[in-house]
């Protein structure tokens, strides 16, 4: 999902995202964005700016989705705020804009990819 006030920049992100890929679901705000995330469980990344009209900004949201959503991973992107020690978890991701698209989808499928352990060598049995 991508939460971002500024219509052209919304577009263009779900555009790239869309090329590599990806389905995305889109949100004006962190209000939206969180309707868009109790409707829908399929949501796997959020990427997010950080000011924004609404109850909470790109990161009160990220450490909203990062809370009740453990499972769903979030990028916040932002050209003027950058975070405080407090403002993001480690686990979040933090990139300036203007950033390149194709950081974001690496990120977003670095992020997605599930770890394989390798299991131990068989051991035989008689």
């Amino acid at each position: 999902m991508v939460v971002e006030d500024q219509i052209l920049v919304r577009i263009f992100a779900a555009d790239f995202l869309e090329d590599a890929g990806f389905k995305v679901f889109e949100a004006a705000n962190a209000d939206e964005a969180l309707t868009v995330l109790q409707a829908r469980p399929d949501v796997q990344a959020v990427v997010t700016d950080v000011e924004m009209p609404g109850s909470m900004n790109g990161f009160e949201l990220a450490r909203a989705v990062h809370e009740q959503w453990p499972g769903v991973q979030v990028i916040v992107t932002s050209g003027r705020k950058h975070p405080g020690l407090e403002e993001l978890p480690d686990a979040i991701p933090f990139l300036a804009k203007p950033y390149m698209p194709g950081t974001v989808v690496h990120l977003i499928r670095q992020m997605a990819t599930p770890q394989v352990v390798e299991a131990p060598a068989s051991v035989g049995f008689a």
